[in-house]
């Protein structure tokens, strides 16, 4: 373990390895983009007499990262449009060379906000140094796919933080099983999914239309989740807490509560840094709505650059809308156990949005899970076997076990990290637990082919 005085540089260093592994020729763009935050954060905190000049400085630090963003994750969309646009009057489309898009932008470009808007606010101060504030923008646990981490939330961490056996000891643990929702869980169901979704939209029966919607509504919660264990387990070793970024979202009894459980930290950077500046639900019902509207037209869009995240968003801030309309009805307040019901089936509906390479497809797709087309024709004798075997049904049957059964109260050390109240049972079981978990999917994944995280392409 290295020096307490030379930690953040070689966690730095190793972060940079690691993201130049992945996109080398971004790293650049990364470091500059951070040396500009750190200076503007720096410049904002000094003219604390001028509001003013503070307005101005947080505003140019905003337009420089969403313009970065902008270009590389929406410009090829754009001008995709405007060709659209072109081709139909019969004009010369734009010439245009697809720009590629830098792996994590969606997730660094959000905490690089947080950031400057956090100085401006007074929650924390200017980062100490370019590398203490390089570090929390880069550090590669949660670079690519969050949690997306608030300044003020690790600002102290960042320049004093304790490294304990019991936190090493636990991030393992949590990196063991996140590890394992991946691979064992997510990877499996993926298969199925990645095959039904590719059957010809004539060749989907209705049940297998709803088999290739459940297996994809658990891929990504045990592909996305198992992201977030790993990298709080990471973070947990070395030294860092990081909050919780999932809360068994399926249990969910409404849209409302699901956002409090699913994605919580792009839930909470939305309504720190965008809801509640927008007046949140403080300026009467109308404001509210178009302010949740707002923010998941957005969360859509920022997901990725299509239409069919775009009616993913909209499809979410529909039924928020109803939750808040409808909690003035305590007389149809549905009974706990169909409310869950109702509510991951409308779930899976919009992962067909967000799964579909368009809204065709996610449409044609929608049609064969309700049979509102004529398409849709029986598959030969058989092949129903071939879409899910033996293990895949198992991990199904899994997932579904772990997304709706209530965690065990000893299982809560995974969150809180503190081993130290557990018996030595149940300290050995974790750790025993964690290894054959570890073993198992380390064995899968030497026999599979590469299967990289779903949110790393946002």
């Amino acid at each position: 373990m290295a020096p307490v005085r030379w930690r953040n540089l070689v966690l730095f260093v190793a972060s940079c390895l690691f993201y130049s592994w992945g996109a080398p020729k971004f790293l650049f763009v990364l470091l500059v983009s951070s040396a500009v935050d750190y200076m503007l954060g720096h410049r904002i905190n000094a003219q604390c007499r001028s509001a003013s000049n503070k307005r101005k400085l947080l505003a140019l630090g905003i337009v420089l990262n969403v313009g970065l963003l902008l270009y590389f994750k929406y410009a090829n969309f754009f001008v995709e449009q405007v060709n659209s646009s072109l081709a139909i009057m019969g004009s010369a489309p734009i010439k245009w060379t697809s720009v590629v898009l830098p792996i994590g932008i969606s997730f660094f470009t959000f905490q690089k906000i947080s950031y400057l808007i956090d100085v401006y606010r007074g929650t924390a101060s200017p980062a100490p140094s370019y590398l203490s504030y390089a570090l929390y923008v880069a550090m590669f646990p949660q670079l690519i796919a969050g949690p997306i981490i608030r300044y003020h939330d690790v600002a102290r961490q960042l320049v004093s933080r304790i490294h304990s056996m019991e936190k090493m000891y636990s991030g393992i643990c949590r990196f063991c099983l996140g590890l394992g929702k991946k691979v064992l869980i997510a990877n499996s169901l993926g298969e199925v999914a990645d095959t039904i979704f590719a059957l010809p939209h004539s060749g989907i029966p209705i049940e297998v239309a709803w088999l290739g919607a459940l297996c994809y509504s658990f891929q990504i919660y045990y592909d996305f989740s198992g992201y977030s264990d790993m990298a709080i387990g990471l973070g947990r070793m070395f030294g860092f807490e990081f909050l919780e970024n999932f809360n068994q979202p399926y249990r969910a009894k409404n849209f409302t509560e699901f956002w409090q459980r699913w994605h919580i930290s792009l839930s909470n950077w939305m309504r720190e840094y965008l809801y509640i500046p927008l007046g949140g639900n403080q300026k009467g019902a109308i404001r509210m709505f178009v302010n949740l509207w707002i923010v998941f037209l957005l969360s859509g869009f920022w997901h990725g650059a299509s239409w069919n995240f775009i009616a993913w968003g909209a499809f979410h801030g529909f039924f928020l809308t109803l939750d808040k309309i409808s909690s003035h009805w305590k007389r149809m307040t549905l009974p706990p156990p169909l409310a869950m019901s109702v509510t991951f089936i409308l779930l899976m509906l919009s992962w067909v949005l967000f799964r579909s390479e368009n809204l065709s497809d996610a449409w044609y797709f929608i049609q064969r899970m309700f049979m509102l087309s004529s398409l849709g024709t029986a598959l030969p004798e058989g092949a129903a076997g071939t879409i899910i075997n033996a293990l895949q049904l198992t991990m199904l049957l899994a997932g579904i076990c772990f997304s709706f059964m209530p965690i065990p109260s000893s299982w809560a050390v995974l969150t809180t990290g503190q081993w130290r109240t557990q018996s030595n049972a149940n300290i050995i079981g974790m750790g025993a637990t964690s290894l054959v978990v570890l073993v198992v999917a380390v064995s899968m994944l030497s026999t599979s082919t590469f299967n990289p995280f779903i949110y790393f392409r946002f």
